[in-house]
């Protein structure tokens, strides 16, 4: 994590205000009989408003089953699931594409773009699909806290990686959403970008007390957030508060040293 990350999050007041999300006796399985695989077993959490969450564990371990159910992409097979107030468990499709649309931003590895459009109007595309116009007070200062300012009008073949990454993340934050999900968001990224797109997802914490939930596999990654949960075998088994780099690593390889010992 960056020396300018650390000041962020070390002199940003608060705390959590609330619960953004939260999963009760969750459990989500795949196939019947033999072929039965349990993806997720009886797990709780709950995320904090206004915090970075990261989720990591091995290859297998539920985490992005578990940001899927949360996030309502995904149906659980037993348990319970909130964003904010409401109980997500029990809505059809159409309740469900609303909440998406109206609750909830995505981040994912790939960036989907529109090729045609330029990168303001791929900010607010989803505001323009659902008839809503956007706040441009906060337009303004999404677009600041990304640094887009001077890109807003070129479209994303004339941007790097990390420009398209950042206008992905804007995109994101622009209808102010109670929640963020990223699955693996710096994953297509060099590290340089991706420590850009991970400064911007902090800053967007700390200035604009956005919540983030973040799947990495990356203890770099994991650093810049506040919390970071460790999955196994579809468990919640482990959590860092004010995590590090090498403080991350080292939970990984002792977590790995016990599966295979």
């Amino acid at each position: 994590m960056s020396t300018a990350s650390a000041i962020l999050r070390s002199v940003t007041p608060g705390g959590p205000s609330g619960i953004a999300a939260s999963a009760r006796e969750v459990t989500k399985a795949y196939g019947v009989g033999e072929t039965r695989v349990t993806a997720l077993n009886r797990v709780d959490v709950d995320i904090h408003r206004g915090q970075f969450t990261a989720i990591m564990g091995p290859s297998g371990s539920g985490k992005s089953t578990l940001m899927h159910c949360l996030a309502g992409l995904d149906t659980v097979s037993t348990g319970h699931i909130r964003i904010g107030d409401t109980e997500i468990t029990d809505l059809n499709d159409k309740q469900l594409t609303q909440l998406r649309r109206d609750k909830i931003g995505f981040i994912f590895q790939a960036f989907n773009l529109l090729p045609t459009l330029n990168a303001i109007e791929n900010i607010t595309l989803p505001m323009d699909i659902a008839g809503r116009k956007a706040d441009q007070a906060w337009l303004d200062q999404v677009v600041s806290t990304v640094g887009l300012a001077d890109r807003l009008k070129h479209r994303p073949a004339q941007l790097s990686g990390g420009q398209q990454q950042r206008v992905a993340v804007a995109r994101a934050l622009a209808s102010r959403p109670e929640i963020i999900f990223g699955d693996e968001p710096t994953g297509n990224l060099d590290s340089r970008s991706g420590a850009e797109v991970l400064d911007f997802l902090r800053r967007s914490v700390n200035e604009l007390q956005q919540t983030i939930v973040m799947v990495t596999h990356d203890p770099n990654a994991a650093s810049y957030a506040d919390r970071v949960l460790f999955l196994a075998d579809g468990r919640i088994v482990d959590e860092m508060h004010n995590p590090t780099a090498d403080a991350v690593l080292d939970r990984m390889r002792r977590f790995d040293g016990k599966r295979t010992s």
